[in-house]
């Protein structure tokens, strides 16, 4: 698997059965689900086997490909993987199939549905994976789009309102990350002799730590508030969280698993990718202010899940409360070494464990709702008995979400909470920030509980009668392996720990000024 074009593959391969479905006849569903499903599984298959060469070791860039692109600004076609970006790719691909086998219930307008749905999984794959700022920012901008479509065409009945919303929102945080990045380009000219601006991030993070990247003080200070405004809009961080439980809530299920997937870990990623590594005086400046961010995003996201009656608006704002743990496993940076490579390793891990978790809840709140076409916890209940595989995987995916040891989010949140409570910067103690950020995990246990007491236990209502059969092979394929790593990831988490503990070092030197 040490081909050249490997990344490239994986990235473009999705677009290429895009194509291939726009040319297709319109009429052919059938066919357009099955290109989806062609190509998305072949492009998960190239990203399993890259486990094969991945040297987990190493913190050095793997597979690279550099091919200069526009010379006259020094923008190349960088592409390459490390431990950070390799377990997302992973989660992005094995997603992306299953949310396409999730779509098949979709009838209407099939070729565009599938189209946008194959150029959204091109778009978050090639940001994972670039590592050229201006490629990064072409990828983060092609998400937009086909995000946008699939809420607005293919949405519940305030789905253009919401994708408006989105659209708006990101857009926003996309403005500010062109012109800080802009000025980290220009930034990058020292003057000396051969040099030249550069877009390249791993240059950037070179400059940055030799002293030549002419970013300090408050110019410094306002380029990272200008990328981290965009960043955090996507994860989305406290006050920045409003557009998510809407978009979530009218959005198609398998829309929904990639959004609180994979399109949220986009913005933890790009703090982690850029922001920490290439301007880290400004990233420890911000600490004290990001765990405030982070205990806010834990707390404030668990009580709004509990005040919900839609189950879908429930688990949507439970990817605020979820969220927050990645944001306060990351603000352990500049803590002793093992709390910082712990609470660091949680927040990578987490951003897994959640797409796996927080995707199965969206997938069988699905399978809820095309039997029942409501959402409402209070309109249902019994149904542990009338359908027990289904009660089985909600009772077990729910207790992963609120943190039952062997379970896949334990084992991160733990991690995560390990980390920040050892952390400091400068004479600001993480512990007291830490300690409230626990009521959350009680808040989660208690909402979660309560729904399935609700959904599950008491007795049936004779409304469903007849109208709410169990679970379909269908329905099955999408959830099961889903449930399945949740389960390994509980059990063996250094299968994926492993995969990142050489690039989190590496990170954490870069930001602490060791490196």
């Amino acid at each position: 698997m040490n081909n050249f074009c490997v990344l490239s593959l994986i990235t473009f391969l999705p677009l290429i059965g895009g194509i291939l479905i726009l040319l297709s006849k319109n009429e052919n569903s059938g066919l357009h689900r099955t290109i989806a499903t062609i190509f998305s599984g072949a492009t998960f298959l190239i990203s399993v086997l890259l486990l094969l060469s991945f040297d987990s070791a190493s913190s050095s860039i793997q597979f690279l490909e550099n091919i200069p692109w526009i010379r006259t600004f020094n923008i190349n076609y960088h592409l390459g993987i490390d431990g950070l970006s390799f377990p997302l790719l992973l989660l992005t691909t094995f997603l992306s199939l299953i949310s396409i086998i999730a779509s098949y219930g979709i009838d209407k307008r099939t070729k565009e549905y599938f189209f946008w749905f194959m150029l959204l999984e091109t778009g978050m794959l090639g940001l994972f994976v670039s590592l050229d700022f201006f490629l990064f920012y072409v990828f983060w901008e092609i998400t937009l789009v086909p995000m946008y479509f699939l809420i607005g065409v293919w949405g519940g009945p305030k789905r253009e309102y919401a994708a408006v919303k989105f659209f708006l929102f990101t857009l926003f945080g996309s403005v500010f990350m062109l012109l800080s990045m802009l000025a980290i380009y220009f930034a990058s000219g020292t003057g000396l002799p051969g040099s030249e601006r550069t877009f390249d991030l791993i240059k950037l993070v070179e400059l940055s730590h030799s002293g030549q990247l002419q970013l300090a003080g408050t110019a410094a200070m306002l380029v990272f508030l200008g990328l981290y405004l965009a960043f955090a809009i996507k994860v989305p961080a406290f006050p920045f969280h409003t557009w998510l439980p809407l978009a979530h809530v009218e959005a198609p299920t398998a829309v929904s698993v990639i959004l609180a997937g994979v399109l949220l870990k986009m913005g933890t990623y790009g703090i982690l990718r850029v922001l920490y590594p290439i301007l880290p005086e400004a990233t420890r400046a911000f600490l004290p202010v990001l765990v405030v961010i982070a205990t806010i995003n834990i707390v404030y996201g668990a009580f709004c899940a509990m005040a919900q009656k839609d189950m879908k608006r429930m688990v949507a704002y439970s990817s605020v409360n979820h969220m927050g743990y990645c944001l306060l496993g990351m603000a352990a940076v500049m803590g002793n070494p093992n709390a910082a490579h712990a609470g660091m390793s949680g927040a990578v891990l987490q951003m897994v464990n959640h797409g796996l978790i927080t995707g199965s809840l969206f997938l069988l709140v699905g399978v809820i709702y095309d039997r029942a076409h409501t959402r409402d916890i209070d309109a249902f209940g019994g149904l542990g008995t009338r359908i027990p595989i289904f009660a089985g995987l909600m009772i077990m995916q729910a207790m992963a979400s609120l943190g039952l040891p062997s379970l896949a989010g334990f084992v991160s949140e733990f991690l995560c909470f390990l980390g920040a409570f050892g952390g400091s910067f400068g004479h600001t103690n993480f512990k007291i920030w830490t300690v409230i950020s626990v009521i959350g995990i009680l808040v989660t246990a208690a909402f979660f509980l309560k729904m399935l007491k609700l959904v599950l236990m008491g007795e049936f209502n004779p409304k469903w009668e007849g109208h709410m059969p169990d679970m379909t092979p269908r329905e099955l394929v999408t959830v099961v392996p889903l449930a399945v790593m949740t389960l390994v990831l509980g059990v063996y988490p250094a299968f994926a720990l492993r995969l990142m503990d050489s690039t989190l070092t590496q990170l954490i030197k870069i930001v602490s000024g060791q490196f």
